[in-house]
């Protein structure tokens, strides 16, 4: 019985196991507590679609994980090779965790829950805070 429980246990976990997290991610969505507290009117709603399409400079956060538990974030723009604002980071995971850590002392300085990883998308939330969440599309 302990052998059919572990195995069903064993079949569920394969699928996030399958994902690695490695890779460039491009954030799409970031929401605080606040923001997911507050309900858009209609002339926000429309607001927003046509300030996207007027924009004449394109941005983009991007996070990058590697294969090393390293990683950076920073802000690209259009027809930039660099980022600006780059941040290093050290990384870990640990079940459905994703731990930020220290580089010299290796102290946990960020935990984010992992709601969802796929070949496509990641998303998280604060571990301290459920209603900070991040959805980001892998890029590369």
């Amino acid at each position: 019985m302990k052998n059919l429980l572990a195995l069903c246990l064993a079949l569920i976990s394969m699928p996030m196991l399958a994902q690695s997290i490695e890779g460039t991610w491009q954030l799409t969505d970031s929401k605080t507590c606040f923001q997911n507290e507050l309900k858009e009117s209609d002339t926000e709603k429309e607001l927003e679609g046509m300030m996207g399409s007027n924009s004449k400079s394109s941005v983009a956060k991007l996070i990058v994980f590697k294969k090393d538990g390293s990683g950076q974030e920073g802000i690209f723009s259009t027809g930039k090779k660099k980022g600006s604002d780059m941040n290093s980071f050290q990384y870990k995971l640990a079940g459905q965790e994703l731990l930020f850590t220290d580089k010299k002392s290796g102290m946990i300085t960020q935990r984010f829950v992992i709601d969802e990883l796929t070949d496509a998308s990641l998303k998280i939330h604060d571990a301290a805070k459920d209603c900070e969440t991040k959805a980001f599309v892998r890029t590369k």
